[in-house]
């Protein structure tokens, strides 16, 4: 069902500075910033040769982000995302199986412009999922 690692996200207490940070200090290359009004975050994409790495910030106190900010102050890991030819016929596999799919169980709009949806941490070993349509 998954294909190619999409992109590994992770948390930030000050989403200028680390994208600063991997710009100077890693020489990436960085996306303009994005926000995620739906998903309550604000974002920017570092580009790789392979994959993405997304830094994530709170958009509002009510953003699912600023909890995990709060309980991990210097940010850290969120979430991998990989890929999915069809995130409709992949969700209707998974919740057949019985799988925890986040919110309302349809997929959103994500960063990328295309479909997503998340799978809860404590089915997949503590991590958590984003699958996203090719």
């Amino acid at each position: 069902m998954i294909g190619c690692l999409n992109h590994v996200a992770i948390v930030v207490p000050d989403l200028r500075e680390a994208a600063l940070k991997y710009q100077q200090t890693l020489g990436a290359e960085v996306s303009e910033q994005q926000e995620l009004v739906d998903h309550g975050v604000i974002l920017v994409f570092v580009q790789l040769a392979n994959t993405k790495i997304e830094l994530l910030h709170p958009l509002g106190a009510n953003s699912p982000i600023s909890l995990f900010l709060e309980r991990n102050p210097a940010g850290g890991i969120h979430h991998v995302c990989y890929e999915v030819d069809n995130i409709y016929e992949a969700a209707n596999v998974l919740q057949e199986m019985g799988a925890k799919i986040l919110g309302d169980g349809e997929p959103k709009i994500g960063a990328h412009g295309k479909p997503v949806l998340f799978l809860h941490p404590k089915e997949f070993f503590g991590t958590l999922i984003e699958l996203e349509q090719k």
